[in-house]
């Protein structure tokens, strides 16, 4: 039977980061509403609600209060997390909502701490009053001592996981599920898929700038296009220079690389500074010497036009 109430209890436990992030939705929500409301006298005259603030706020985190706490048993944070108040002090381990003097508890030490704060503060600000001098540090005093609970509450919150709150500890109500959590079941072919595919875009991306496009063109092709011969003459030269072998056009300043074929003097030098192994893309031939094509060669050239 022990061991039957401990999973029990383990399987209902609500993790510490859930029960802390419903308090931060819950500063959220506060923060929105009074946003919003706020914005409804934004055309008044400036000031208006600093006067009435504390008691403002009051009244919209009781409205609040009324239909999270009081009726369903959970802020609003805690129901999107799916998490509500139980009574910890019933004796059995079924769950038992918090009675209605917790409830009304709950909201004095929440709403009306947070109002008797602010309202002694402004008051203690406007009055400079000597008999006022050793109610403040008796408030100041009783501040200091709750914040310090606050903060042991929250270090045996940290390793114990109940209790996120002080006011929690002090009116016997904690966090647990709503609903019981089932065991998630996660497919990992999806995730599978999308690391491989990653993996292969990473190499190829470290791959590609390794690999020579001309060199690859070039190879290509001499294959698809074998040569017979590789004629040194110049008049081959000549018959065959009428176009740059790279950019397709009539050859500027017309050059060679040591093969039978023809460029242009800034279309070598590029793919030459960009490439140190840049070959012909016709016939594969390596850069031997970037030579000028002679004159005479260039001169029959125009006649034969």
């Amino acid at each position: 039977m022990a061991s039957r109430k401990e999973n029990a209890k383990s399987a209902n436990r609500v993790l510490r980061i859930s029960q802390l992030d419903a308090l931060e939705l819950n500063k959220a929500l506060e923060q929105l509403v009074w946003s919003q409301f706020t914005q409804c006298f934004h055309g008044f005259k400036p000031g208006l609600l600093a006067r009435f603030e504390p008691e403002v706020k009051a009244c919209l985190w009781l409205f609040l209060w009324r239909f999270t706490i009081y009726s369903k048993n959970a802020t609003v944070g805690q129901s999107v997390l799916n998490i509500q108040y139980k009574n910890d002090f019933s004796p059995n381990l079924r769950y038992h909502p918090p009675s209605k003097n917790q409830k009304i508890w709950y909201a004095v030490c929440t709403i009306g701490g947070r109002w008797l704060e602010e309202r002694c503060y402004d008051l203690f600000r406007n009055h400079h009053l000597a008999s006022f001098g050793k109610v403040k540090q008796c408030v100041n005093f009783v501040v200091g001592l709750l914040k310090l609970g606050g903060l042991i509450n929250f270090l045996i919150f940290l390793q114990r996981g109940k209790f996120a709150t002080l006011t929690e500890r002090l009116l016997g109500i904690h966090s647990v599920f709503r609903k019981p959590q089932n065991i998630r079941e996660v497919g990992f072919e999806y995730m599978n898929r999308e690391l491989l595919w990653h993996g292969f875009a990473e190499f190829l991306i470290f791959l590609l700038p390794l690999i020579s496009v001309q060199k690859l063109k070039a190879k290509l092709s001499s294959w698809c296009i074998p040569l017979t011969g590789a004629p040194n003459s110049d008049n081959t030269l000549a018959t065959s220079g009428k176009e740059c072998s790279l950019c397709g056009e009539w050859p500027t300043m017309p050059h060679t690389i040591g093969c039978e074929h023809i460029f242009c003097y800034f279309c070598a030098k590029s793919s030459f500074l960009f490439d140190m192994y840049f070959t012909c893309p016709k016939c594969g031939t390596e850069v031997h010497s970037l030579q000028p094509l002679k004159s005479g060669i260039e001169m029959s050239e125009v006649n034969a036009l």
